[in-house]
Parts: structure tokens; sequence; C-alpha cells
């Protein structure tokens, strides 16, 4: 079928692509290409995607209303997936009107087209970061989560308050998928994995934060992207028994859904660094500094109901997801072994 995937520049949109047309989907990509990051690593997704057969790209903002409607007037996607944000918690303490430009109403004109073109099935990205303020591990979407602590959450939490609106008005399905720390090969140069092997190669210090006390779910890409093409074919219903006097944040009586997409495996983050250390070679410089605002301590994803509805297992661990970035890295900017 024909899918519609925005943010096929970034790193998850390109696997996510690239799995799609592996199994003989055609796919309309919308990137603006923006320069939060590395613009060269970001054409470079692109040109393999490029290279395929089935792919069709489309260069355009979000918040760009007019092109958002040519591109589903032309294309008449029948179901979408929406990957394209203003991503990182730090960057949204000093620019905080990108993520309203992009994540609200840029997601609010994706609602738009997706209602009025009849679309089968809207899978988006959510994030772990709407989690915010709560302690209670591990992370379900049974909880509430009213206590965001960056401005990024909140635009993630106000998604699925959007999606769910469109759902209950009009009959949209909607999936919000609450990604928890993706990594692997093409990753995002803003992320710890990428910096942290940047730096420890050219011989600089690692900045670690909160001492090193962080736990996150880390979640190799391979895992995630299975998760999102489940989800995809997985089409959003109503629970039969969901109670207004008893509510259940993650499903509605509208076609309405929310998981969480993770390892459901939270590793400390100086056993993440040790492994990395292992797959370089290299010790590590490490410059240990208190928690950043708009950080969590930690990240623990419960992923019971994707893995009963749909069959979701993640397998990979640390060792092995590290080791494939290393060598990726290696390989993309020419450093040898």
């Amino acid at each position: 079928m024909k899918i519609l995937v925005t943010g096929t520049a970034g790193f998850i949109g390109s696997f996510v692509a690239h799995r799609l047309l592996d199994r003989g989907d055609e796919v309309v990509g919308i990137d603006n290409v923006n320069d939060y990051y590395d613009v060269t690593l970001k054409e470079d997704r692109l040109a393999r995607l490029k290279a395929r057969p089935g792919f069709t790209e489309i260069r355009a903002s979000l918040e760009d209303r007019a092109a958002i409607e040519a591109a589903f007037w032309r294309h008449r996607p029948r179901r979408v997936i929406h990957l394209a944000a203003q991503a990182g918690v730090r960057y949204s303490l000093e620019n905080p009107h990108a993520y309203i430009d992009a994540n609200l109403v840029g997601f609010c004109n994706i609602l738009e087209a997706c209602r009025h073109h009849e679309v089968e099935h809207l899978v988006y990205a959510s994030s772990s970061s709407v989690y915010g303020a709560n302690t209670r591990m591990p992370f379900s979407v049974h909880h509430n989560v009213d206590h965001p602590v960056s401005l990024y959450a909140a635009t993630k939490k106000a998604n699925e308050l959007m999606a769910h609106t469109y759902s209950h008005l009009y009959g949209l399905p909607t999936t919000g998928l609450r990604f928890f720390t993706v990594y692997g090969p093409w990753g995002r140069p803003d992320m710890a994995l990428f910096k942290f092997t940047r730096n420890i190669l050219a011989g600089r210090p690692i900045d670690v934060y909160n001492h090193g006390r962080h736990k996150r779910d880390f979640t190799y890409i391979d895992d995630i992207v299975e998760g999102v093409v489940k989800i995809l074919d997985h089409v959003a219903a109503p629970n039969p028994r969901w109670n207004g006097d008893r509510p259940d944040p993650g499903t509605s009586s509208a076609p309405y859904r929310l998981y969480n997409i993770g390892c459901h495996n939270p590793v400390e983050l100086m056993r993440f660094i040790e492994v990395l250390e292992e797959a370089l070679g290299k010790k590590a410089e490490k410059n240990f500094l208190p928690m950043q605002k708009g950080d969590v301590p930690a990240t623990y994803a419960d992923v019971t109901d994707l893995m009963e509805e749909v069959g979701y297992a993640p397998t990979t661990p640390i060792e092995v997801g590290i080791g494939r970035f290393v060598a990726w890295y290696k390989d993309y900017y020419g450093i040898d072994a």
C-alpha cells in the first residue's frame, strides 16, 4: 500500500521507510532537512532512500499547511506514520518556538490532512519524556502523565490529546508510540552514544550528567522499527471496556491507542559507557556533571501491551547494538579500526 512517512531524513524515519520498501510498500517521505543537526548526515540517509524504487521525496515543513495538504491530495496515502518533529529536551529550553511550530502546528496539519483524506490509520511518535516527574516504574501507558518537565515533553503530551480528539470526533484511528532512547547506526549526533563515541575517539572528555547515575531503557533501532511496522498493521480500535468513571489513559471508547516502545530493560549509564569503551578499545575521560534541567533520572518501559497485542519482542542487547553502531561510525567517517 501507499504510506506517507514524515521525517524520512531522520534516524527512525529513514529506517522505517527502508523497512516498508523492503516489504513492497510505496513510501512518500516528507522532511524539511533542517539544520538542528548535521545536514550532511540527513542528506546521506535520504540518498540511500532515493536510490530505491518506490520512494518519493517531498521536501517541506510540517507547519507549511499548503504543502502538507498538497502532498495528501497528490499522493492519497492509505496510512500515515508521523515521525517528524523538533526533537531534543535541552534544545527546547533555548528554542521553545521551534517546538510549537513543528510539534503543535505541524501535528495539527497532519491530523487535518488525515481527517479530510480518510486515512485508515495514523501512527505517530510520542516520547518517554511525557512521563516527566513520574517515578513509579516501569512506566505504563495506563498511568497518568500530567507533569512534564520540559516543553518538548509537553508538546508530545499535547499530541496525544490532539490525536484523541480527532479519534473521538471523526473516527480517525490513531496510535501514539512513546519511544524510549533509540540508538544504532545512522543515529542522531545530539544523542549520548554519538557524542560519546566522537569525543572518546578524539581523546576529548565526555560530559556525564547526573554524575553517571542515569538509567535509560536503551532500545536498538531494528527493534523499534519492527514495532512501528507491526503497529501500523494493527489499526487502532475502541476499547469496549473503557469506562468514563475510571478512565484508562492508554485506551478509549474512540479508536485510539497508546503504547510504550522500548527494551523493557533499563541500563545504568556507566554500564552503557563501559560497553562503548570495550567496543572502541579506548577508555573515556569522564567529566561528571549534575543533572540538567528538563532531564529525568531514569526511564523504564512497560511494553506488555505491545508484546501481547502485536507480538513485539525486542531482542538486541546493548553489547550487540553498540558494537554495530561503532562499526557503522568508523566506516561512515573513514576511521581506521
